[in-house]
């Protein structure tokens, strides 16, 4: 319990740093990986910068949210402020649960999460969302939720549903458990301590996690899906950024973020077997070929997506989330309407969704994601 204790603070310190990292270099105008708020004046735009139409946005737009999405919006932010000089957009990454709850009490312009709105959230947002408007979800981030790993010797691993549920939930707690080592014949698997990281706040990752396992590992993960880690044992971090920390410097470690985080830090990931021919990869190739399979499941402008975690399709990476921004259908706020679909176009924009794939995430799938322009448009 001591260990575990002091595994947790040391965790929330890493957080922190991150977070007071972040802010320092976001202020100097450098791009980072780490968490904390995206905005400022300045830097050189990668891309086509050119094509963003600023349409009279002016001021400072707020939005909170999703970490998940945290390196995209470094650089939408970075190439829309380089061609919208009046406008600065301050994105805090924090989680999906405080995206939202900043949200409902119109303290942002718009939030990020990894889970659509539920029937009360909705029915919060029309508190803020004036003149019979209501919070609408509008997909705009794909891509894979890895499962990282730092185990010295070992390069590759392969996992399937009911081995990662074991090992999240503290069943099998050594690295050459037989599990383990029928799913990799011929690696040298250590006699090594199982440490299972997990997210500590609310988090959208967690809840699509949750998803693929109680999805294809009923018998092994019997927790409801859920935003709140409910699993017992494991360490906690806080935000994709403070897992894949505690992933990259512990021996023995396995965690899940976004795959941008692994590929910024180098972090080995886990190929999943679901059945398919061949193990399938994190890449953001493979998450689209999931991805496209959604359908919509949101009602009048809503763009919720259903997503299925139990696919066999070769080279379908099947732990993916979406990132919805959320945003009042109409009723926002006049000072920052112009911001926000600005904003929101072009990062739904074809210049837009190419720089997601760069950062290891999916692009919304041009069927979708034509929806999503068309609704954007429509924001008032």
């Amino acid at each position: 319990m001591k260990l575990q204790r002091k595994n947790r603070l040391r965790a929330t310190a890493l957080g922190v740093i991150a977070v007071s990292s972040a802010l320092a270099l976001t202020a100097c105008g450098s791009d980072n990986n780490s968490g904390g708020s995206t905005g400022g004046t300045g830097g050189t735009a990668s891309g086509a910068a050119s094509n963003v139409k600023c349409d009279g946005a002016k001021g400072q737009l707020l939005a909170s949210g999703s970490s998940a999405q945290k390196n995209a919006m470094d650089l939408w932010i970075k190439n829309y402020m380089a061609a919208c000089k009046d406008a600065q957009i301050n994105y805090k990454s924090s989680s999906s649960g405080e995206g939202i709850v900043a949200f409902t009490q119109g303290t942002v312009g718009f939030a990020g999460s990894d889970s659509p709105l539920n029937a009360q959230q909705v029915a919060d947002s029309k508190k803020v969302c004036t003149g019979g408007g209501q919070g609408i979800d509008l997909p705009m981030v794909g891509g894979p939720i890895a499962i990282g790993f730092h185990v010295e010797g070992v390069d590759s691993l392969v996992l399937d549903a009911p081995t990662i549920a074991k090992i999240f939930n503290g069943k099998i707690t050594k690295w050459n458990d037989e599990a383990i080592a029928k799913l990799n014949p011929g690696a040298k698997l250590p006699d090594l301590a199982i440490q299972a990281f997990h997210r500590s706040e609310d988090s959208g990752t967690t809840e699509n996690l949750t998803k693929y396992l109680s999805a294809t590992a009923k018998a092994d993960w019997t927790y409801a899906p859920a935003k709140k880690w409910a699993a017992p044992g494991g360490q906690a971090a806080s935000g994709s950024a403070g897992v894949a920390a505690q992933v990259k410097q512990t021996n023995g470690a396995i965690g899940y973020f976004e795959l941008s985080y692994a590929s910024s830090q180098s972090i080995k990931t886990v190929d999943i077997n679901t059945g398919a021919s061949a193990p399938v990869k994190a890449s953001s190739a493979n998450a689209s070929t999931a991805i496209a399979a959604a359908k919509i499941a949101g009602t009048g402008k809503d763009l919720a997506l259903k997503l299925d975690y139990t696919t066999k399709a070769d080279n379908a990476y099947p732990i993916v989330l979406v990132t919805y921004e959320i945003a009042c259908d109409k009723g926002n706020k006049p000072a920052t309407l112009s911001a926000v679909k600005s904003f929101l176009s072009y990062a739904a924009s074809a210049d837009g969704q190419k720089l997601l794939t760069d950062a290891s995430y999916a692009p919304i799938p041009a069927e979708i994601n034509s929806k999503v322009v068309e609704t954007v448009n429509s924001l008032s």
